[in-house]
């Protein structure tokens, strides 16, 4: 390294080269003008002129060093502040970067957990929905089991027609498991008005014959199945028109109560000829929806039955209520007139009591000379 003018360069900057250069054209000139000045004398001057020139340069380049050191100098610092500034904003980058990875992978795993909570919460519902569907699984084979058997499944529909007319009357307007004259046993009795009287319900249920009209697979199994079905629902029609209409003590007609919408849609469907035998023998085929319809009709008209047997009762309430009335009216009279005594009486108090009052004031003032002779007044003045 050298150092020239406070100053430190390496060997080959450029300026250290261009000044060794010059020195060396310096020497180079010294020597020519020392070798001129033994052949002339007269060449002095110019020679000394020109190595004033010559010094005169080598200060300029020296100054012209001076200015380019302060100029690298400023260079180097300005770089310096610049790096400074980059390291900075590249460090608040990354701390602003670094913060929102930190928040992403905090949301991320907020998420994450909030998802796994509703996974294992849907789990916990499937579970629970495939735990109902065994239980019902178990149910529908325990369904099929009693459906399978005439005399259970006799009484479920006759469970079910409990069921609906418990629902839809009072109780004291039907009889279940009725016995008629004839010692015939209905399902279901509804005490109705004389007309129509007591109207029967019975519960049936072609359940075989329907099993195997779905179950058919070829037009001669079908036909085969239909006509199963029609022969059951008819041959039920006509056990109850035997059994469960009774000339004088029972309506003219009975309720044949199907505990299947299916088995109802699929005879109103593709069976109307069964459905009008019905009409014609009195015997009205219903499900479960349109025998709570015809229930909630005889309801309102039981009811009304009731208000015209309790008519004459409500005239007799209504008599007797008038009477009392009347009855009332003339008590408040006396009593009017009793309030009236009692305020004509407490009036005549309230003048005796201020005469006595005067009478009592004057003898405490010792007015005696002011007493005259006592004249005892009337009751009536009083």
């Amino acid at each position: 390294m050298i150092t020239l003018f406070g100053q430190t360069f390496a060997p080959t900057d450029p300026e250290v080269l261009l000044l060794g250069g010059i020195l060396l054209l310096l020497l180079v000139f010294l020597a020519l003008i020392l070798r001129a000045a033994g052949r002339s004398a007269t060449l002095a001057a110019p020679v000394m002129r020109e190595l004033g020139w010559l010094s005169q340069r080598v200060q300029q380049l020296g100054d012209g060093q001076e200015r380019l050191a302060g100029g690298l100098h400023h260079v180097s610092e300005a770089q310096a502040h610049s790096q400074s500034a980059m390291l900075q904003v590249m460090e608040q980058r990354l701390a602003e970067v670094s913060r929102q990875m930190t928040e992403s992978l905090h949301g991320t795993s907020t998420r994450t957990a909030r998802s796994l909570g509703e996974l294992q919460q849907r789990l916990q519902t499937i579970d629970r929905a495939q735990a109902n569907i065994e239980k019902l699984s178990g149910n529908v084979l325990s369904l099929q089991d009693i459906l399978s058997n005439k005399q259970t499944r006799g009484a479920f529909g006759e469970i079910q027609l409990h069921d609906i007319v418990q629902k839809a009357l009072p109780r004291d307007s039907y009889t279940m498991q009725a016995t008629l004259s004839n010692n015939r046993r209905a399902d279901c009795l509804i005490h109705l008005p004389q007309p129509p009287g007591p109207l029967v319900i019975d519960a049936k249920f072609p359940l075989e014959a329907y099993e195997a009209l779905r179950r058919a697979e070829t037009p001669r199994q079908a036909q085969e199945a239909a006509s199963l079905l029609r022969g059951a629902v008819r041959q039920h029609i006509r056990a109850i028109s035997e059994k469960y209409i009774v000339e004088g003590e029972t309506a003219d007609g009975a309720l044949m109560f199907l505990p299947s919408e299916a088995v109802y849609a699929e005879l109103h469907a593709n069976f109307p000829d069964v459905v009008r035998e019905g009409f014609a023998a009195k015997v009205w085929i219903v499900s479960p929806t349109t025998c709570m319809a015809t229930l909630n009709t005889m309801r309102a008209v039981l009811k009304d039955a009731r208000m015209r047997e309790q008519a004459g009762a409500i005239r007799k309430e209504l008599a007797l209520l008038y009477a009392d009335v009347d009855r009332l009216g003339t008590r408040v009279e006396n009593l009017d007139r009793h309030f009236g005594q009692a305020a004509k009486d407490l009036e005549e108090i309230k003048i005796s009591s201020e005469k006595a009052t005067k009478r009592a004031r004057r003898l405490d003032n010792f007015d005696f000379e002011e007493i005259a002779t006592p004249v005892i007044p009337s009751r009536a003045a009083e």
